[in-house]
């Protein structure tokens, strides 16, 4: 192999090995379950800082409730919406309106989840 291939396939490997993630494609709301700590965002993969998040979400009997927002120096929580699965996605509905979120589960295991949400935000949780 020449010098020159080898260093077109050095820089493509440098350019296209980025992390990739396969989505996980779940099939019930059970498979998520629980109390999930946020524990930081970030607006895309290639974001060099992930934002600090201070909230929980807890996945329970087909609604999913945010606690600990934190808004203007003060804590809240968000009251329970419905969630379900459709496509292996998660479908989490809107606070006071018919609208929904769509989150793709990119990682899921017993004490970790990432989704990654509709505009390309990454969302990292740990089990509580």
């Amino acid at each position: 192999m020449n010098k020159l291939t080898l260093a077109a396939w050095m820089i493509g490997l440098t350019v296209f090995g980025t992390a990739v993630y396969a989505d996980v494609t779940i099939q019930s709301p059970s498979e998520v379950n629980g109390t999930w700590k946020l524990d930081s965002s970030k607006n895309s993969l290639t974001d060099k800082q992930a934002l600090p998040r201070e909230d929980t979400w807890v996945f329970k009997d087909g609604k999913v409730t945010i606690l600990h927002i934190p808004r203007e120096g003060k804590y809240y929580d968000q009251p329970p919406v419905a969630y379900e699965v459709e496509d292996g996605k998660l479908k989490v509905a809107n606070v006071g309106n018919s609208r929904f979120e769509n989150y793709t589960v990119v990682d899921l295991d017993a004490t970790k989840m990432t989704l990654k949400g509709k505009f390309g935000g990454y969302y990292y949780f740990s089990k509580k």
